[in-house]
């Protein structure tokens, strides 16, 4: 807690109650709480001086940070100017902060079972059915339910959701992530929490060409060095197929559920089934499949079956097997122009186009997965008998 020069006087105080109300836009909480306000000064006559220390030299959010700091404590009634100073945190400063963060826990994987935050992978068996699309409404709509929501890109190769969820410049470049130490503050797009490759990359048209070894560390990291904070729900965008990275994040969140998407295509299901397959082998759950390009509407009303008919129910039906309940078709999204446009303009439809026939269909798969909840077996209750 900051020190106010003249704790009897009430100024002060009411100048630090309006200070709690300032949030850091990277971590998400009060500048109070983080130890960023290390003074308040209240002068005769009103003046208040602001001792404001920053994270890092450099931090992307300082003009913010210190735009709201003056503007709240400026509203206090009584006060008659502000004068913020900026400094930055000590080394010793910082770490306490990251360990204050990571609330005494070691470093490693943030999502263990035992973790509160419900974890799903939206996996597909072959690329190009829509599952970054899919992922960037469902964690927008799920966000817009007042869930905490944060995805994680392990897409290595083919990363798409920075621009998905309007975190690229019109050059297409990401931002790169805040570091305090060692720990990694993810962006923030439409109140869901965002890592991705793609925000470390120099150029947009890099080829990250890795193998294995660098993949799994990769992956490793985002899950590991992160801070994500308190997560309701954590969606991991899947690379299509079965290869490095899917059996990595099977060895790293063997509780996770897996949502798969595909297409109405019934050979689709073929290629879908495998990512349930191997989903299953390293202890996964599949809990829905999520039909994407299901027929386009006509202006008469009738439905156009592009690609077929059928495929999303195959696919139910084929990794209903070896599961002790049948895995459901959580919804089916149409083809859909908003829905095209909005991932090109960085605006899930959910958010751009709520009445779009996609959007609809999105939401409804957002409530389904609300109201499903999340196994809690073989998870600590933290509880203890004495």
């Amino acid at each position: 807690m900051a020190d106010v020069s003249h704790p009897e006087d009430a100024l002060g105080t009411a100048v630090l109650a309006a200070l709690d109300r300032v949030i850091d836009p990277e971590i998400r909480r009060p500048v109070t709480e983080l130890d960023m306000i290390r003074g308040v000064d209240v002068q005769p006559g009103g003046s208040v001086r602001v001792d404001l220390q920053l994270t890092i030299v450099g931090c992307p959010a300082a003009d913010i940070i210190e735009r709201d700091v003056h503007d709240a404590a400026a509203s206090v009634p009584g006060v008659t100017s502000v004068a913020v100073d900026v400094d930055v945190m000590s080394p010793a400063q910082r770490a306490a902060l990251t360990d204050r963060l990571r609330a005494g826990r070691p470093k490693g994987v943030q999502f263990t079972p035992d973790s509160l935050t419900r974890v799903i992978a939206v996996t597909s068996g072959k690329g190009g059915v829509g599952k970054s699309t899919v992922t960037a409404n469902l964690a927008v709509a799920l966000a817009r339910r007042g869930q905490r929501v944060g995805i994680v890109d392990v897409d290595v190769h083919g990363f798409s959701i920075p621009g998905l969820m309007g975190l690229t410049d019109e050059h297409g470049v990401a931002p790169r992530p805040t570091r305090v130490d060692s720990m990694i503050l993810p962006p923030v797009a439409h109140e869901v929490k965002v890592v991705s490759i793609g925000m470390f990359v120099d150029d947009v048209s890099t080829a990250v060409s890795w193998r294995g070894p660098m993949l799994h560390r990769t992956v490793n990291q985002f899950l590991s060095d992160v801070w994500f904070g308190d997560l309701d729900v954590l969606l991991l965008d899947m690379p299509p197929g079965t290869g490095d990275v899917a059996i990595s994040v099977g060895q790293l969140l063997p509780h996770a559920e897996v949502l798969v998407v595909t297409t109405p295509q019934a050979a689709a299901a073929d290629v879908a089934e495998r990512s349930g397959i191997v989903a299953r082998q390293t202890g996964q759950r599949v809990i829905g499949v999520v039909e994407n390009m299901a027929g386009l509407v006509q202006p008469d009303g009738s439905v156009l079956h592009l690609f077929g008919e059928g495929g999303g129910d195959e696919t139910a039906r084929r990794l209903s097997r070896g599961q002790d309940s049948p895995v459901p078709v959580l919804g089916r999204v149409p083809l859909s122009v908003p829905l095209r446009a909005g991932g090109d303009a960085g605006l899930p439809v959910v958010l751009g186009d709520p009445t779009d026939a996609a959007a609809v269909a999105l939401d409804a798969v957002a409530d389904r997965l609300t109201a499903m909840g999340r196994g809690l077996a073989g998870r600590k209750l933290g509880l203890s008998l004495s």
